[in-house]
Parts: structure tokens; sequence; C-alpha cells
């Protein structure tokens, strides 16, 4: 059987299609996120395998639960992946269609990884170096590591740069070994 993310890719093009001639990415984006936790959820996943509980009640169901976020169209992709049994592609179709919307922007999404929080003036400093580097628009998510001891983790699309004090540490180590 093929994984989730070879599954969820047709399903995100259409899904990004569709939202790219309404103009509706932040409102696909929200849905696509929801729908995403509520089919990961655990009691949700019980019920969709109870073979009591019909396609149709299953649908109905989380067209339901999301009907404040979904945009025109979003009533019709449940439906359709309730049908093919590929409900649990939602995650992958969420993440892959966040992907084109971003290539789309021209947008990557960076983390950084940093012993202490950053000020505004790094963050700022660090999106425009990054802007300047990858030739995209950047938008920088923080995360606090003290593990780190010092520097940072840089994570931009499929560029790493680790310039923290324990990658260097490592780093020496490993040199020392050989």
């Amino acid at each position: 059987m093929a994984d989730n993310a070879s599954i969820a890719r047709p399903y995100a093009k259409a899904v990004f299609d569709l939202a790219q001639e309404a103009n509706t990415f932040d409102a696909w984006t929200v849905a696509l996120e929801q729908l995403a936790v509520i089919s990961n959820d655990a009691d949700f996943s019980t019920l969709v395998s109870d073979p009591r509980v019909d396609g149709t009640g299953v649908a109905e169901l989380l067209i339901d639960l999301a009907k404040d976020s979904l945009p025109e169209g979003g009533a019709n992709l449940i439906k359709l992946l309730v049908k093919n049994d590929r409900l649990e592609s939602l995650a992958n179709i969420s993440q892959q269609f966040g992907d084109l919307v971003a290539k789309a922007k021209a947008l990557v999404n960076a983390e950084v990884i940093t012993a202490k929080p950053l000020t505004d003036d790094q963050k700022s400093s660090l999106a425009a170096a990054l802007e300047e580097r990858l030739g995209l628009k950047v938008e920088l998510e923080e995360t606090v590591d003290a593990d780190l001891v010092g520097g940072a983790i840089i994570k931009a699309g499929d560029m790493v740069i680790d310039g923290s004090a324990k990658g260097r540490i490592e780093k020496l180590t490993t040199a020392l070994l050989r």
C-alpha cells in the first residue's frame, strides 16, 4: 500500500488549485489543520473503524464538527476522502497543502532553536539575512532549548545551519576520536 504522503499529494494539489482559484489559502489552511486534528483524535479514529458506522455518518459528523471553518468545497473534500477511505491522510494533505502555499507565496518557514529567547532585533536581523540568502520571504518560528548552551540551530526548508555550542562540541569530540 502506498504511504500517506503519496496518497495525500493529489488531494493537496487539488485543494491548492481550488484555493488558488478562489484566493482562499488562509481559510483552507485553517480548515485542513482542524480536520487533521479531528482525524487524528483517538475517539474519532475508533468511530471511523467501527463497522456499524457507515461512511455517510462519518462524513456528516466531520462536516458538522468543522462546519465553522470549512470553505466552499470543504464538504465535498470530506465526502471524497471518506468514500475513498483516505481520512488517515488528512495530516499529510494539510502539510503538503501548506508547502504548496508557501512555495506559491515564495515563503519559507524557518525554525530557529536557541539556548535563550531572541530579542526582536535579533529575530528581524536573522530573518533579513535568511531572506537574502534564500531569496524567499522568511517566517521565523522560535524554539528555546537550554541544552544548546549557546548559539543557534536554523532549519529552513532542507537547509540546516548548526551554530550551537553543543553542535560544535559534538563535532570536536568526533574529530578527536578519529
